[in-house]
């Protein structure tokens, strides 16, 4: 059996199971059954397609086999979408609910046990790869635009919601764009697609890459910070 880490943006994505009866109700790691002669990483993706309709690759295993029952064992992967995935749901039964979860946020749901001993090194992984980066765009299509390049490249790149503490409460609130990336990519998109880059000097953005990711998606800063280029 495989199961899947699929990290973005510093959260790990969790799934709540249906079934069986003994394992309804509980959170796990998305994945499944290896068919007889499927390579693992090629039944991860697979898996995934059918349960979740999300392309995804591996990024690397996570250290350790886990028996599960008398007949398998469970191996996990650090996977990341590849594909369009900006609203995730369930497409079969198998699952009712998905949450992102941040590294401070796992112990908030019931795991199944042969999930938990991967998920001191999920922790880990979260922490060392939360994004420093956010491009803020006002036009929701070109936010989406630039997270689907940034993806294309092989960086990890999501979009949000701003949260705004403007003075006009009715005025249009952007949209951010929340990355890995390097500062020049992120640059380059928002200066095409007429957004503006909230990023902080290099040494601040390293001193950010050191210090554990907020455990929620919302803290974000009150307002944008513009930097402006000669």
């Amino acid at each position: 059996m495989v199961g899947a880490a699929i990290v973005r943006g510093g959260r790990v994505l969790a799934a709540r199971r249906t079934r069986p009866p003994e394992a309804a109700g509980r959170w796990e790691l998305p994945g499944g059954k290896v068919e007889p002669g499927e390579r693992a990483g090629d039944a991860l993706e697979r898996e995934l397609r059918e349960e979740l309709g999300v392309d995804v690759e591996v990024v690397r295993w996570l250290s350790g086999v886990v028996p599960v029952g008398d007949r398998h064992e469970l191996t996990a992967a650090l996977a990341r979408i590849t594909g369009e995935a900006d609203q995730l749901e369930p497409h079969d039964d198998t699952h009712d609910r998905l949450r992102w979860l941040g590294p401070d946020e796992l112990d908030e749901v019931d795991w199944l046990e042969p999930d938990r001993p991967f998920l001191a090194e999920v922790a880990h992984e979260l922490r060392r790869a939360a994004p420093t980066l956010r491009g803020v765009f006002f036009d929701e299509d070109d936010a989406a635009e630039a997270a689907r390049r940034l993806r294309h490249d092989g960086y990890d790149a999501h979009v949000e919601r701003e949260r705004l503490a403007g003075e006009d409460d009715d005025e249009d609130h952007p949209w951010a764009v929340l990355t890995d990336a390097p500062v020049i990519a992120l640059e380059l998109l928002v200066d095409e697609l007429d957004g503006w880059l909230d990023a902080a000097s290099d040494g601040e953005v390293a001193a950010e890459q050191d210090a554990p990711v907020a455990g929620s998606p919302l803290d974000l800063p009150t307002q944008p910070r513009r930097i402006k280029r000669p």
